[in-house]
Formats: C-alpha cells, sequence, structure tokens
C-alpha cells in the first residue's frame, strides 16, 4: 500500500509539540530526525549500531529537525491542509516561547511495506533505568532479572528513545515497590504504565483522549501480558476516573501540566509522588509554580538535553 509521506522541517524544542500534533492526524506513523540524537548516538550508544550511512550524520550542525509522517492517499490533501493551519497556529500562540523553525514541508509518495522495514531495521532494544525497552519483532534473549517492555511502535508514539520518556522511566525505576496504584495520564502507547507493572506496581490506571493512543496501549498491555493489571480508557485525562494514585506520572507538556493541575489534584493522597516531564527547561519554573501552591514539594529532578523533568511529592 503507497502512503504520502510529509516532511516537516522544524527545530528541536518543538518537536515533541508538532509530533503530538501529527499523531491527531495518522495512524499510520511519526517518524522524528533529530541532529541531537544522531550526536548522541554517535558519542554515547556505539554498541546499539553496526554503521551508519553517510547520508545520516549530512545534517549535523544544520539545527534543523526533520519530522516525517505518513497519511493514506485518499484524505491526506484535506488533513494535511488542516494540520499545516494548525502548526502555524501553534506557532504563532508560543513564539515569545518555543523556535518552530520554518515549518517548511515536502511530500512525497512512498510505498508502505518499504518504509516500516526501514524503521524496523535501525530500532534496537535500549536499556532505561531499569528496563530494558524490546520492539516486539525482535527476540531478546533476557536474563531472569532483567524488566523487558516490548513495544509494537508502529502503531503509536512512546519507543522510550526521546528523552522525556526516558527521565520518567529512570524515576519510576527509582519510585516503583509492590502494591504501589499509578497513574498514567495521556499514556500514548502505554509504555510508562506498562513499565510501571512489570516493576512490580499492583496496578496502572492509564487514561488518553486519543483513540489510536488507547487502542495500542492496550494491544502493547496485552503484548506484555499485564493487561489484567492496566485500567486503559479513553476520557479526557482522569475527569472520568475515581482511582488515587501512589505515583501520577505524566509526560505531556509544560502548559498542558499547568492547565491539568487542578484536575490532577483530584487523584492524589499525602506521600503521593508526582513525575512530571515534558517540560522544557525555559518553562520548569512555571510549572513548579503552578504545582508548589497545591501543597506539594520537589524531591527530585532531571534534564536532559532541552528537557526538564520533576518529581513532587504531595505534602
Amino acid at each position: 500500500m503507497n502512503y504520502v509521506e510529509l516532511t516537516i522541517h522544524t527545530t528541536h524544542e518543538a518537536e515533541e509539540l508538532i509530533s503530538s500534533k501529527l499523531w491527531e492526524y495518522t495512524s499510520y506513523g511519526v517518524s522524528v530526525c533529530d541532529e541531537n540524537d544522531v550526536i548522541e548516538l554517535i558519542t554515547n550508544r556505539r554498541n546499539t549500531w553496526d554503521y551508519l550511512e553517510d547520508r545520516v550524520t549530512e545534517s549535523i550542525g544544520s539545527g534543523v529537525t526533520l519530522i516525517k509522517a505518513y497519511f493514506d492517499i485518499e484524505d491526506a490533501d484535506q488533513k494535511i491542509s488542516s494540520l499545516i493551519k494548525e502548526l502555524f497556529i501553534m506557532r504563532d500562540n508560543a513564539k515569545d516561547f518555543i523556535k518552530f523553525g520554518t515549518l517548511e514541508t515536502v511530500r512525497r509518495i512512498v510505498d508502505g511495506d518499504d518504509w516500516i522495514e526501514i524503521w524496523r531495521k535501525h530500532y534496537k532494544p535500549m536499556k532505561i533505568g531499569d528496563v530494558i525497552v524490546c520492539p516486539e519483532w525482535i527476540e531478546y534473549n533476557a536474563l531472569p532479572t532483567d524488566v523487558v517492555v516490548k513495544i509494537d511502535s508502529n502503531m503509536a508514539f512512546g519507543t522510550g528513545e526521546h528523552e522525556t520518556t526516558s527521565m520518567c522511566i529512570e524515576f519510576l525505576s527509582k519510585y516503583i515497590k509492590p502494591d504501589l496504584t499509578v497513574i498514567d495520564v495521556g499514556t500514548g502507547s502505554g509504555i510508562l504504565g506498562i513499565s510501571a507493572v512489570l516493576l512490580g506496581a499492583k496496578r496502572s490506571v492509564m487514561t488518553d483522549i486519543d483513540v489510536v493512543a488507547v487502542e495500542t496501549a492496550k494491544h502493547n498491555a496485552i503484548l506484555n501480558k499485564v493487561n489484567n493489571k492496566c485500567l486503559i480508557t479513553l476520557d479526557d485525562l482522569l475527569s472520568e476516573q475515581d482511582a488515587v494514585g501512589d505515583i501520577v506520572v505524566a509526560n505531556i507538556t509544560a502548559d498542558i501540566l499547568c492547565v491539568l493541575a487542578n484536575s490532577i489534584q483530584k487523584h492524589v493522597k499525602f506521600g503521593t509522588k508526582l513525575i512530571l516531564s515534558g517540560i522544557l527547561k525555559e518553562k520548569a519554573e512555571m510549572v513548579i509554580n503552578t504545582y508548589l501552591p497545591l501543597g506539594y514539594k520537589i524531591i527530585n529532578s532531571a534534564n536532559k538535553g532541552e528537557w526538564v523533568a520533576l518529581v513532587l511529592e504531595k505534602l
């Protein structure tokens, strides 16, 4: 089957926002080519690849991030037109905080089987905290002590590669204990909620407002044989749930985290830990100033690249 491949020229700091917006328009795939990822791959992850083609390193120094998304040919024009309008509105609204770059777009027709196979060829198992994130199509020889999370990443975002996700997994590795209930707000592929259960949590309550994300999270929970411990629902980020979490993890964006602060407040208790990620460095203070007056204290933090993750505790 052929698809329309849309390539968007943007920046590293805007890639998360644009990727999330793209997933609202397609369920066929979104991929990011970020020069920071290439540099990190070359310098810190040499044991995860056998060779790099020359073209992979050609863009280093340009400051441009390329985001590709795939659309059904029959309705691609309509969806892409609406998408581009939304992206320019986003850029105008956030121009004082985030640089979106040119938002130049390029389209081409591609063979779906080809791009899926190319993507699969380069995606390898990753060790993040106490978790090994492994593509479901790769046979991984796990040790008895390994915590392996299998992800079918063709279906939706959330592979663990992005800094915001990896910091969440590292904090979950640190704070998960038996018999805890974890709430995963904006679950995406389900990687965080599933990781929590495999790390020892009693159950995960996982919510998202995107139909594709919910179906993907359910698929991945079954794949990891933890679906009996995962409540995965399509709702407005906890508005229809009465669960109270020992840990609440939300990897979204700083602005949405601030909007959700009062909603999250209804699902915590004394000692609940909030793991908040998806926060650009320049917006960390905004998130802190929103949550601390609600009765939290900061107990941990981390940063990778342009991103910050916070761990707060309910007082």
